[in-house]
């Protein structure tokens, strides 16, 4: 199929749920991918291919609403718990660190970002984590820079209910080869 994005199984990469894309979404995809052929600048217009591979439903999110629409997980990134390793990477133990950053932030706002990182534990984000959002904004917007090569950011959704982690493709122009990033 001429000017579809290249979703070969014998690839490495892609998950066997690009594989049962129908015609029209693969389509789709191309026309979100030729949007990026255009010469234009970074914007929050851009789009981010979203599947959800429970219903195969695919979708495009423009990047300024990502975050609303995907919610990247920041409860390892609190400022307690930041200060926390610090102080830990610093030589200071486990109880004196804790007071350290009681003394700093208070017990009750300490406490507050542990049951965070430990209920967003329990629940499970699947990976997507503030590190990994603003990563993939970064990349983005390296790619739509003069000179960057222009790939389409897919993100593909694991099943609810599972350990699984939404998994991050990048799908480039044609004929090049789609690469996976997990990290």
């Amino acid at each position: 199929m001429t000017g579809t994005p290249r979703l070969s199984r014998s690839r490495p990469g892609p998950p066997g749920a690009l594989a049962a894309l129908t015609d029209g979404q693969r389509a789709q995809l191309a026309q979100w991918q030729r949007l990026l052929e255009a010469p234009c600048r970074w914007s929050g217009s851009l789009p981010v291919a979203v599947l959800e591979r429970c219903w195969l439903r695919l979708r495009c999110v423009p990047v300024e609403r990502l975050a609303r629409v995907l919610p990247p997980d920041g409860s390892e990134a609190a400022p307690e718990l930041v200060r926390f390793r610090e102080l830990r990477q610093g030589g200071l133990d486990d109880w004196s660190a804790q007071l350290q950053c009681w003394q700093e932030f208070g017990s009750a706002a300490v406490q507050q970002a542990q049951r965070r990182l430990w209920h967003s534990h329990e629940l499970g984000h699947h990976g997507w984590t503030l590190g990994r959002y603003l990563a993939l904004l970064e990349r983005y917007r390296s790619a739509m820079a003069p000179g960057g090569r222009r790939e389409l950011p897919l993100l593909v959704l694991a099943r609810e209910g599972s350990r699984e982690e939404h998994q991050l493709f990048w799908l480039p122009g044609q004929g090049a080869p789609i690469r996976h990033t997990c990290a």
